[in-house]
């Protein structure tokens, strides 16, 4: 077994990438604690820790400089290109194969792709939880911190505004709906609300989960 900070290491994921991991990790184990359903909190957490490993693909390296450091622009897009080169240029696919290159199983690997805005209303429409949880779990984090949906997809608006895979309003609020619904399933049979779920609430989890063995 190795401990994710080691993967993260081995595969030179950025700090913020990392860190947004391990953020969206804490809440989906805080959901998993909450929630009456039946559901394999061990699947949901890792997939949740791996299941941006391939965002770099896609990530516009002038656009947050500050996320650069300490290395540089020039050591991330030269890290950039060797994933490109070894996964190609989309990220979801690169996340589920960098998941399968590592042994993990099928079913963490379909929690991985369910991670991805174009199935959010396959996700919002079926009965798997834990791919609820894993969906509405990354939609809690943005690159700084816990917020609500909403905060999230106004901050991912203005992050991908010149991106050529940018949602048009009307797919955003297509988005929403879908994201809003998948929220009430979720809360609906848990014993917490979704503003019970803060960045002070789970911080204290990110080096627990730093060292997670996987």
């Amino acid at each position: 077994m190795q401990k994710i900070e080691d993967i993260y290491k081995k595969y030179k994921i950025m700090p913020i990438l990392q860190l947004h991991q391990l953020r969206v990790a804490a809440v989906a184990s805080m959901i998993c604690d909450a929630i009456s359903v039946q559901i394999d909190k061990d699947s949901v957490v890792k997939a949740c820790l791996l299941h941006d490993m391939g965002n770099i693909v896609k990530f516009d390296l002038g656009k947050l400089p500050e996320h650069n450091e300490p290395e540089g622009k020039e050591y991330w897009e030269k890290i950039q290109m060797e994933f490109i080169s070894k996964y190609g240029s989309s990220d979801h696919k690169a996340n589920v194969d960098i998941a399968k290159e590592l042994g993990f199983s099928d079913r963490i690997a379909y929690l991985i792709s369910s991670v991805d805005s174009e199935k959010i209303e396959e996700v919002k429409s079926g009965s798997d939880f834990a791919c609820k949880i894993c969906a509405y779990s990354d939609n809690r984090v943005s690159p700084h911190k816990v917020v609500s949906i909403h905060e999230r997809i106004k901050e991912a608006k203005e992050r991908y505004k010149d991106h050529p895979k940018s949602f048009s309003e009307e797919e955003r609020i297509w988005y929403i709906d879908n994201m809003e619904e998948i929220e009430k399933q979720i809360f609906s049979r848990a014993n917490i609300k979704p503003e019970d779920i803060t960045d002070e609430v789970i911080s204290d989890c990110l080096e627990e989960f730093r060292s997670f063995s996987i």
